[in-house]
Formats: structure tokens, C-alpha cells, sequence
């Protein structure tokens, strides 16, 4: 029997997980969900199923009338009961809240995401006439001030890779365990560094993915889309020594393909390759947090750096839009700009 690639089963999960959380919705919602079925992935589908669960749980706490009956039979007349005026007060009270006991709270970037699923909600519902105004349109998005992007300085890079192909600074009980990885590790740290992809990407990487003929490698995009990374005589040849260990491994059922192995001989989790993202980086810079996405945003200005061409970057990273790429990094065109005040001479001084 054919193994089912790791994205299709991963797509299987996220839908029986999205069937569950429709579930303590109202009736309604499912219909926007059917609406947006072709330009959003499962993952996307499910942060809306939770940030809009979010706002019909508020308005089950706060509103009267929604409280006299359980949020699965709300119908959809409530959307026209709200004022902008109460979508102000959810995101007010969305900075900290209660909920079974647990404290919640959301900075900017999180009341930002979830007024944006509830406009994305309750455009669909106006455009399509079944509601008869949308209120989330008056309602400003949320300020956010922007932080400087966490990146490794060239040095850093260098000795983190050190790090991980010597192991000598760990403890002595990780020291054992990095016998048996250190040439993964190396793979997967060089591979992630040297090519900017996502950790998401890089554990959905099957062997035959890996073209070693035109130094490339095949990744699923956010939203589905294959496209071939290239990548450089470095994270070539620390792919081809874990490739000659990973040939000689027998993967777990459901394993067989993937390229990167957890010691369990199963394919290996993002939470896996955060945490060894963590071990090593704390051995170079203890001011740092080093996540994967911050070994993203090292590669990034990198290659920023060396050509000056945005246009690039965001295509390598996979930014559908360049603005996205140009607001991080803004530092570093504003650095270039001030740079050729230094080319041209008027006079002789």
C-alpha cells in the first residue's frame, strides 16, 4: 500500500479537527467555511474556526440575550445585532480574559489576527446579502509597533554550525544523543540557514524531494503550492553525508519517505526541530531567542545583503506579497540608502 504523503495526511487531520470545532459553532458558520474552501489551507481554516469560536464565546458571557441560549443555536440575525461599538469592547477585552480557569491575554499581533478573521467572517455573510451591514469595517485595526527582527550576525552562524558538528559544549547527557543526530542536526541546521525555508517545510521534505543533480529541493508552500528551492555547495554536502546515514535506516510505518528522522526512526515534528533549535543557539548567544524562524530571518538578510534585491528575497521566502518582506526588512533598506551618500563626490575635498 502506498504511504500517503505527509501533506495530504496532514490535510486529513486539520479537516477532522475543523468538523470538531464547527461543531461548537453556530449552523451558519459552516457555510463561510464552504465559501473560503478554495483560497485558504486547513491550518488557516482552523485559526479562523478558533478566533470567530472566540468571539461567539464572548458574546455568550457578555450579551443577555445571547446568554438565554447555547452558542450552537444562535442564528445568524445575531451578526446584525452587533454595533462596532461592541467589537471595540471585544478587542478591549480580549487583552485579558478568563476562561475555565485559564488566563488568556493577546498583544497587538493577536487582537490584529482576530479582528481580521472577524472582517474576513463578516464580509462574506454581507457580500453574499445574508446579513445587512458590517460593522467590523469601522472598527480601526489595532496599532502594531514594530519590534527589530531577531536575526544571528555572520559570526554567530558560524559558530552555531560549529556547535552543532562538535557537541562539545553540551551537556553530557545530550552529549550522548548527539553521537547518533550530530549529522542530522548538521543537515537540518545548514539546510534551514542556507535556505531560508520554513521549519514546516523542512519536516515535510521527503528523500526524493532532494535533487542533487541541479542542487535543489521540491517544498509545499503555505496554501499548497510546490515550488523547487535552490540551494549551495554547503548545504549540499552536509545533505549528502546525512544522506548516506538516512539510506541506512529502516523508518517507521508512515515514516518511510521522509528525510529527516526523529531517534524513533519516525518523521520528525516541528516541536522537535524547535527544540533543537533552542540547544544549540543558547550555546552561541544567550540574548537571543533563536527559533527556526529567526534561522528564516538570518537567511533573509543575508541574501538582502549580498544582492539588494527585495524582489528576490521575497520569492525565495515565499512572501506572496513584497510588502510583507519590504516592512521586515526596512532597517536594512534605510542602511543601504544612507549608504550612498558615500558614493558620490562633488569635490575634491
Amino acid at each position: 500500500m502506498k504511504e500517503k504523503a505527509y501533506y495530504e495526511t496532514i490535510n486529513v487531520k486539520n479537516e477532522v479537527k475543523l468538523r470538531k470545532l464547527l461543531e461548537t459553532l453556530p449552523p451558519f458558520c459552516k457555510q463561510f467555511f464552504i465559501g473560503i474552501e478554495a483560497t485558504s489551507s486547513s491550518r488557516t481554516k482552523i485559526a479562523y474556526a478558533y478566533d470567530i469560536g472566540c468571539f461567539f464565546d464572548y458574546l455568550h458571557a457578555t450579551n443577555p440575550v445571547c446568554a438565554k441560549m447555547d452558542i450552537t443555536d444562535f442564528p445568524i440575525s445575531i451578526l446584525n445585532e452587533i454595533t462596532p461599538m461592541d467589537i471595540e469592547e471585544y478587542l478591549s477585552y480580549l487583552k485579558y480574559y478568563e476562561k475555565d480557569g485559564t488566563e488568556h491575554t493577546n498583544d497587538e499581533g493577536g487582537l490584529k489576527r482576530k479582528l481580521s478573521a472577524l472582517r474576513s467572517f463578516y464580509h462574506y455573510y454581507y457580500k453574499n446579502g445574508l446579513i445587512e451591514d458590517d460593522p467590523t469595517v469601522k472598527v480601526d485595526m489595532p496599532k502594531i509597533h514594530e519590534k527589530n527582527i531577531i536575526r544571528l550576525d555572520v559570526d554567530e552562524v558560524a559558530k552555531l554550525l560549529d556547535e552543532v558538528e562538535s557537541g562539545e559544549n553540551l551537556t553530557a547527557r545530550q552529549q550522548q544523543y548527539h553521537e547518533k543526530t550530530k549529522i542530522r542536526d548538521l543537515a537540518m541546521m545548514t539546510l534551514l540557514l542556507g535556505t531560508g525555508i520554513r521549519v514546516s517545510e523542512c519536516v515535510g521534505l521527503d528523500m526524493e524531494d532532494v535533487d542533487f543533480k541541479n542542487n535543489g529541493i521540491k517544498i509545499h508552500r503555505k496554501g499548497g503550492a510546490e515550488v523547487v528551492v535552490y540551494f549551495g555547495e554547503e548545504v549540499r554536502r552536509a545533505l549528502m553525508d546525512y544522506m548516506v546515514e538516512r539510506q541506512k535506516i529502516t523508518a517507521a510505518d508512515g515514516s518511510i519517505n521522509a528525510l529527516f528522522l526523529s531517534l524513533q526512526n519516525k518523521r520528525i515534528s516541528v516541536r522537535s526541530v524547535e527544540n533543537m533549535v533552542k540547544k544549540y543557539s543558547k550555546l552561541v548567544t544567550t540574548l537571543k531567542h533563536i527559533t527556526p524562524h529567526k534561522l528564516r530571518s538570518t537567511y533573509g538578510t543575508s541574501l538582502y545583503r549580498e544582492t539588494g534585491d527585495i524582489y528576490l528575497v521575497a520569492d525565495v521566502l515565499g512572501h506572496k506579497d513584497v510588502n510583507t518582506t519590504r516592512k521586515h526588512y526596512a532597517a536594512l533598506e534605510d542602511e543601504r540608502r544612507r549608504s550612498a551618500a558615500k558614493y558620490v563626490k562633488l569635490r575634491e575635498i
